[in-house]
């Protein structure tokens, strides 16, 4: 949780707590860490308005009085990717779902764990009276309801369930009925500066998701591209025109202003960091070191990074691989060169897809854990071919949130310009060769 001041966006206090790992959990889990945060950044005291951003796509569902029907399952869970194969075919094809919703259902998609559950635990889906997002439930949690008929949501987050057209801005109650085999309450979707609701004199605002939320927190602003490598890699850009991709590589986000978020996610970022490390049995701090010892692309050695399958390609099945190597390149500089230069190059993929759909880019935001690696600064501009601005390390979800509560306080039509200190660009030579032998190595695995 962070406390800034409204006016300025200085940071007054904050606090933190862990929420539980996995990918299925119980979402009085997040309530517990939720109130541990705040109780460490001092308490509500002196607090005039809050929002709550969380992770994106997972399912809360809830019986008719309001209680959790089974843990909550996020959006790295890919259990449903069958489902989800399903479900595209079912309505015709990734076309027809970029026309109805602006994306095409994944694993990580809220509608292909409702279909999920709806085949494998019959009762469970049942039971289901509302479908909620993790920032809906945490929000209704704080306003103290018990109905379900009080749920709210924004457009950000709502874009990401399957069900709901950034473009058209409404539900698609028939995909969503189609999924879970009933109809089911949804939460309300508020506009970016709406006011949820109150507890004890605080303005509750909408909230939203991570991603829309670190947009948000950053300032990104139409032409602006935020790269996240963090627990999964996201590349979005603020663009002022929907998205209908019908390969559904990029997904048609709205963001938490009004305008759109075209997304792209991969499911392994800074944790190919953290295995490569692991495997080298070095520190971050070493790893970045040898990785800006070996050449750019590391002697032919290239690392497709797919250790937890795969959302962009598609291969949710997939495993890694480590290939090109010879006597020459066994050594650990090379195969730490080769995890970053993998690593960026599935983020090269989808800021070049977002591109394609017709969203211009013109300055990039390297945010997340994995943006704290000095390899990964320096390199970074060297695979995207564009300079790449590094902010200070904040927590920018939810400085996000924050930015958003201080906007529903003070009623403004956009919200309060708040500076983003301690930007640091990085530039290179680009080094095309790079991302060429990455992409052959990537076609001879999706080819298998």
């Amino acid at each position: 949780m962070v406390v800034r001041d409204a006016h300025t966006g200085a940071l007054v206090r904050y606090g933190r707590a862990p929420h539980p790992d996995g990918t299925e959990v119980d979402p009085a889990g997040w309530a517990d860490a939720l109130d541990a945060a705040i109780a460490a950044a001092g308490g509500l005291a002196g607090i005039d308005a809050l929002s709550v951003a969380a992770q994106q796509h997972g399912m809360v569902a809830l019986d008719d009085s309001g209680a959790v029907v089974r843990p909550a399952l996020l959006w790295n869970d890919t259990r449903s990717a069958p489902q989800a194969e399903a479900l595209v075919a079912e309505l015709g094809g990734g076309a027809a779902w970029a026309k109805a919703v602006g994306s095409v259902p994944v694993a990580s998609f809220t509608i292909t764990k409702l279909r999920w559950m709806a085949e494998h635990e019959p009762d469970h889906a049942d039971r289901t009276a509302a479908v909620a997002l993790p920032h809906d439930w945490l929000t209704w949690r704080l306003l103290r309801s018990t109905s379900i008929d009080d749920l709210v949501t924004d457009r950000g987050d709502a874009s990401g369930t399957g069900y709901w057209s950034a473009a058209a801005g409404t539900y698609r109650t028939d995909l969503l009925a189609q999924a879970l085999g009933h109809q089911a309450s949804l939460p309300v979707v508020l506009g970016p500066a709406a006011v949820a609701g109150s507890v004890d004199g605080l303005l509750v605002g909408p909230g939203t998701g991570d991603n829309a939320g670190a947009a948000l927190g950053l300032g990104a602003a139409p032409g602006d591209l935020v790269l996240s490598i963090g627990t999964s890699g996201v590349a979005c850009a603020v663009a002022e025109q929907p998205s209908e991709d019908a390969t559904g590589t990029v997904a048609g986000f709205a963001d938490a202003t009004g305008h759109f978020l075209p997304l792209v996610a991969t499911l392994n970022a800074a944790r190919v960091l953290d295995a490569v490390a692991s495997l080298l049995r070095v520190s971050h701090e070493e790893l970045s070191a040898l990785a800006l010892s070996a050449p750019a692309g590391a002697d032919g050695v290239v690392l497709l990074p797919y250790l937890e399958g795969e959302r962009t390609p598609n291969l949710p099945s997939a495993t890694g691989s480590l290939r090109g190597l010879r006597l020459a390149s066994m050594s650990a500089a090379h195969i730490a060169r080769a995890a970053v230069e993998g690593l960026l190059c599935g983020l090269a993929d989808a800021v070049d897809a977002i591109v394609a759909q017709g969203h211009p880019v013109s300055r990039i935001l390297l945010i997340g854990g994995g943006a704290r690696s000095e390899a990964v600064r320096q390199i970074a501009p060297t695979i995207l071919g564009l300079p790449v601005t590094v902010p200070a390390p904040s927590e920018y979800v939810a400085d996000g949130a924050a930015r958003q509560a201080a906007w529903v306080l003070s009623g403004a039509p956009s919200p309060p310009a708040w500076e983003v200190a301690g930007s640091v660009v990085y530039d290179g030579d680009p080094q095309p060769a790079v991302r060429e032998r990455y992409a052959e190595e990537r076609e001879r695995y999706v080819a298998q």
